[in-house]
């Protein structure tokens, strides 16, 4: 049987992970608008990611015997004045997740909830992936500034990325 305070929690997390997917695809419309196909293609494949982690969290609630609410998701913005600016976002929108996945931890050391600590360790370290790699990206536009040449050549490197 689950915890409530747990399940409740978790029912919170998957909210907050589908929000994370939707932020992710409306920044991912916005950049294809704009012409930066890559730079879109690496948002619907963090959207992708964000919407397995929702279902993580779901297939944990259903194996410990608990229920699953789903929560009505708040519409992200749509546009961003440029692609530095919705990169920064999707940084600091990582830190508030991983945040709420400390806060997970937390609740589960103190309630003695061994296996949702154990579920979480990968939340833990996902995150710090998450983190570096949005940071990376940001670091990168900053440097490229207000160069087209620079832009593009961004554009075209993360268009490379594969689905994980």
């Amino acid at each position: 049987m689950m915890n409530k305070k747990i399940e409740s929690a978790f029912n919170d997390q998957i909210n907050a992970e589908l929000f994370s997917d939707y932020l992710y695809l409306a920044m991912a419309a916005h950049l294809e608008s704009e012409n930066l196909k890559g730079m879109a293609h690496w948002m619907k494949v963090q959207a992708d990611e964000e919407f397995e982690h929702a279902k993580r969290f779901v297939d944990f609630i259903h194996d410990r015997d608990g229920k699953v609410k789903y929560a009505a998701i708040e519409a992200p913005k749509g546009k961003w004045a440029s692609p530095l600016e919705a990169f920064k976002e999707a940084y600091e929108h990582e830190q508030y997740i991983s945040k709420r996945i400390h806060e997970l931890m937390d609740l589960a050391i103190a309630e003695k909830d061994y296996p949702a600590q154990e579920f979480l360790h990968w939340f833990v370290s996902e995150q710090v992936e998450e983190e570096a790699s949005t940071l990376e990206i940001v670091g990168k536009l900053e440097m490229v500034g207000d160069s087209k040449n620079g832009l593009f050549m961004m554009d075209h490197e993360l268009g490379k990325r594969e689905d994980d």
